[in-house]
C-alpha cells in the first residue's frame, strides 16, 4: 500500500502567515504540523509516500520534509499546478498510485490515534473504498455522509441543510477503482473535481464503500484559531523534559514544561504544559499553559499565554498578558518610552491587531 499526502492548498484562511511559508509546515508544539501526517503515516505501516505540493510552497515543503529519510520512509514529491479539488490531486498522483491500494491523507488533519486499525480493516474486508468520519458542529462546512450500517447511502460536500453531523476527516482508503470514478466525474459548481463525487460514483454504482466513526479528537488545522487549538492538544500529552537549559535560582519551572537545548530562564515563571524551543530566552517574564516557543524567541518582561509563537520573534515590554496569538517568525512586538507615545504597526495583508 501507498500513501498521498495533499499539501498543494494555498492556505488563504491563514494569511498572512502563508505568504511566506506553506501552512503545512507552521509548527504544533514546535514540530511542522504536516510531520504529525507522516508519523501517522508510518505508523501504520506505509513507507511509501507522495506529497502533493504546489508551486507557490512546494520548494519550501521539499527543503523542510527531504526525502523521508529522518522517518524511514521514501518521499516522492507530485506537482499539482492548480488546485482543483481532491480528486484532482489523486488523478495527478496516477502514476505514482499505479494500481496499488492507498491511503490519502490531507495534510493539515491533525488526529491523536494512529490509522492502523483502519487499514486492517479496509484490506480484511476488501472495500472499494473506506473513510474516515467525526461529528462535528458545523457540518456545512465539510462533507457529510449519510450511513445506515456502516455502508455509505449518500454524500454531499459543504450542504446548506446538511442531512447529518458526520463530517469527512480526510483520510481515505481506496483501491484502483477510484480511478475509474474520477475519471467518471465534472467539475462541481466551485470547478473542482470532489472526491465526494468519486466517491458517490462507487456508492452509486454498487461499489463497497464504507466509513467509521474515529476514536480520539481531529482537527483540521486551517485557521488560526485551529492552529492554537491543535498546539493545546497536542501538548496536552508532553512530558516535563528541562535538558541542559539555563534556569536561574529566581525562576520557577512548574508542570510538563519541555525546554530546548541552551534555552533561558531567567527571573521567570514558566507554568505547563509548554514547549520552548532552543536558544530561547525568558527573562523577567511569565510563560503560560499552552504555549509553543519555537527556537531562537526572545520574551522580555512580558507575559505569554496559549499561543503559539515562531522562531526568531522578540517580545519586550508588553503591559498586558498576551494570549490566543499566533505569531511568525523574525517579528519584534515591543514597548517604546520615547516620544511622541503612540501605535506605530507594520503589517502585511489579512494580518490582525485587537488593542486594549
Amino acid at each position: 500500500m501507498k500513501a498521498i499526502i495533499l499539501c498543494a492548498g494555498k492556505g488563504t484562511r491563514l494569511r498572512p502567515l502563508t505568504y511566506t511559508s506553506a501552512k503545512h509546515l507552521i509548527p504544533l508544539a514546535n514540530k511542522p504540523a504536516l510531520e504529525y501526517g507522516i508519523e501517522k503515516i508510518k505508523e501504520c505501516g506505509i513507507s511509501d509516500i507522495g506529497i502533493i505540493i504546489g508551486e507557490e510552497t512546494g520548494e519550501d515543503i521539499k527543503r523542510e520534509i527531504g526525502n523521508g529519510q529522518k522517518w524511514g520512509v521514501n518521499i516522492s514529491y507530485i506537482m499539482q499546478e492548480e488546485p482543483l479539488g481532491l480528486a484532482h490531486a489523486v488523478k495527478v498522483a496516477r502514476e505514482f498510485l499505479q494500481d496499488e491500494p492507498f491511503l490519502m491523507y490531507l495534510g493539515d488533519n491533525l488526529l491523536k490515534n494512529g490509522v492502523m486499525q483502519y487499514r486492517q480493516q479496509f484490506e480484511e474486508g476488501k472495500k472499494q473504498a473506506f473513510v474516515l468520519l467525526t461529528h462535528v458542529e458545523n457540518p456545512q462546512a465539510f462533507g457529510v455522509v449519510e450511513l445506515k450500517d456502516k455502508k455509505i447511502v449518500r454524500m454531499v460536500e459543504k450542504p446548506k441543510d446538511p442531512p447529518t453531523d458526520l463530517a469527512l476527516i480526510g483520510v481515505y482508503f481506496f483501491d484502483k477503482t477510484i480511478h475509474k470514478a474520477i475519471d467518471n466525474i465534472k467539475p462541481s459548481a466551485r470547478g473542482e473535481y470532489e472526491i465526494t463525487d468519486a466517491i458517490q460514483w462507487l456508492v452509486d454504482n454498487k461499489h463497497d464503500v464504507e466509513a467509521e466513526v474515529i476514536e480520539g479528537w481531529w482537527k483540521d488545522t486551517g485557521k488560526p484559531e485551529d492552529i492554537i487549538e491543535a498546539n493545546r492538544l497536542i501538548l496536552e500529552d508532553i512530558h516535563r523534559d528541562l535538558g541542559d537549559a539555563i534556569i536561574d535560582n529566581k525562576s520557577k519551572v512548574f508542570g510538563r514544561v519541555n525546554l530546548g537545548k541552551n534555552a533561558e530562564v531567567i527571573n521567570s515563571t514558566i507554568l505547563g504544559p509548554v514547549v520552548i524551543g532552543e536558544n530561547a530566552k525568558i527573562i523577567n517574564s511569565y510563560v503560560g499553559p499552552f504555549t509553543s516557543l519555537s527556537a531562537g524567541v526572545n520574551i522580555e518582561n512580558s507575559e505569554v499565554e496559549y499561543s503559539v509563537i515562531m522562531s526568531n520573534t522578540h517580545i519586550d515590554s508588553i503591559k498586558c498578558r498576551m494570549q490566543n496569538c499566533l505569531i511568525g517568525k523574525d517579528v519584534e512586538i515591543y514597548r517604546s518610552d520615547e516620544m511622541p507615545r503612540i501605535y506605530e504597526f507594520v503589517l502585511s495583508d489579512d494580518s490582525r491587531v485587537r488593542l486594549v
